[in-house]
């Protein structure tokens, strides 16, 4: 019988969030692992990883990946503004529109692998196929259209997965989840809109396994180019959150409710726009997800603060 050779990935944006887990994942799994990135992170989130800087030249660029060969390549590098200045057009247009195209343009002259990459909900404003929120949503639309180019001229295969919103441990993003842990531990107060909009929460495993799902499906002959929506099918409020919160972790969250102006285009009803990958549901529940979170994020520092509503009466507690 013939040896399995071993699976090679290309990666971008592995010094992210979702990228980082992505590694340590794909590490655990036997892959070798490439890592486009500007400059190498000083704490690598996994050993094995060979990290390549990002080739200025598309000629550059297309040796580099002819030389690996990857059997996958995910897109996860982003330049994310809620709400952009006019000094963050010219870096958003190169991340999250150049940039994928350069790669595309690489992996079409060089084997043809996998290309799975990730979009966001917020380009599909009401679960509309298309209605950008924001600049940040447009531009991940216009890499989405120009790799539908290459699926259906050059016959590379793509996939796009438009992910909600994410949560998990390690996450130094300035998002709600850590932000009202931290609340919790410190009894700083988080400003907040009215909180009334909803939020599709998604653990950070999950999420993970939703893009080696996508990369199976297209290894398989999958249709291409694809969309999928990677949602947990059970949205909350923020003000619900807030009170998950309370109860992972057992002590108030302090919120002042409308200190902060609520973002056009909010999600008040669930967006469904697209389905989910073959074979692919999430698997952790966001309270069970909090509760991991909370037992590692709520130390001593809360020692002597008094307990929250939801610990003292086992109804949901929510703080102004």
């Amino acid at each position: 019988m013939a040896e399995r050779l071993q699976p090679t990935a290309l990666v971008t944006g592995g010094t992210g969030f979702i990228g980082r887990t992505l590694i340590r994942r794909l590490g655990r799994d036997g892959w070798k692992i490439h890592a486009l990135v500007r400059s190498a992170p000083s704490a690598p989130p996994a050993d094995g990883v060979e990290w390549h800087p990002l080739p200025v030249d598309t000629e550059a660029l297309i040796g580099l990946v002819r030389g690996l060969s990857p059997s996958a390549c995910f897109h996860l590098a982003t330049d994310f503004r809620a709400r952009h200045e006019p000094a963050d057009v010219t870096a958003m247009i190169e991340t999250n529109v150049a940039m994928g195209t350069r790669l595309a343009e690489a992996l079409t002259r060089g084997n043809r692998c996998p290309l799975v990459y990730t979009g966001t909900a917020w380009q599909h404003f009401e679960g509309r196929p298309y209605s950008p929120n924001s600049l940040y949503a447009a531009t991940k639309q216009a890499l989405e259209d120009i790799l539908a180019f290459y699926a259906e001229v050059d016959g590379l295969p793509v996939a796009t997965v438009n992910f909600f919103d994410t949560y998990g441990p390690d996450d130094a993003r300035p998002k709600l989840v850590p932000l009202l842990l931290r609340a919790a531990r410190t009894g700083e107060p988080v400003d907040l809109s009215s909180g009334e909009q909803l939020i599709d929460l998604l653990h950070v495993d999950d999420a993970v396994e939703c893009l080696l799902a996508v990369a199976s499906v297209l290894t398989e002959g999958g249709q291409s180019p694809a969309v999928f929506s990677a949602h947990s099918d059970t949205p909350v409020t923020v003000q619900r959150l807030v009170d998950l919160v309370a109860e992972a972790t057992g002590w108030p969250v302090p919120v002042r409710w409308g200190a902060r102006p609520s973002r056009p285009r909010e999600m008040l009803t669930p967006w469904r726009f697209a389905t989910r990958p073959p074979g692919w549901n999430p698997r952790i529940p966001l309270e069970e997800g909090l509760r991991s979170l909370a037992a590692a994020a709520v130390g001593p520092t809360t020692a002597g603060r008094p307990p929250s509503p939801a610990r003292a009466s086992g109804e949901p507690g929510r703080t102004a």
